[in-house]
């Protein structure tokens, strides 16, 4: 399978790691990586795991909550990431919940870019991702 599968537990590293890694290797700052999230709820997992398969490379990482799904996609930018959700749709024939974030530009920090993530995807598409609200928070 294309994609790397993390633990939710651990999406709040993930992201630390990203952004440093990013910080080292872009000097110019652009959009160092995408965060792209997708709604599959009401699909099986073996049918997302099989667009997985076919869709994502081997460098970008997968997090999920249930049917929500959060794709880490590096040195990609929001151009890029919305090729990748576009090929989501049409492996499934639908139009699916997403919105996506990049790396710097909406957000310095993981709480920045979980506390965006949320309010966009509430305004956008009425849904709440209360799975992001441990990580959202700044303790």
């Amino acid at each position: 399978m294309a994609g790397i599968h993390f633990s939710f537990e651990n999406f709040k590293q993930l992201m630390e790691l990203n952004i440093g890694i990013s910080d080292r290797l872009d000097e110019n700052r652009a959009e160092s990586f995408t965060l792209l999230y997708c709604d599959f709820s009401g699909i099986s997992r073996e049918i997302v795991d099989a667009s997985l398969g076919e869709i994502l490379r081997t460098s970008d990482a997968i997090v999920n909550d249930e049917g929500n799904y959060f794709f880490v996609l590096p040195y990609t930018d929001k151009y890029g990431a919305e090729i990748v959700k576009k090929m989501f749709d049409e492996f499934f024939a639908k139009f699916l919940k997403s919105f996506l974030l990049s790396y710097p530009s909406d957000g310095e920090t993981p709480e920045e870019i979980f506390g965006t993530m949320q309010d966009s995807v509430s305004l956008f598409h009425k849904k709440d991702l209360h799975c992001l609200d441990k990580f959202a928070k700044v303790y």
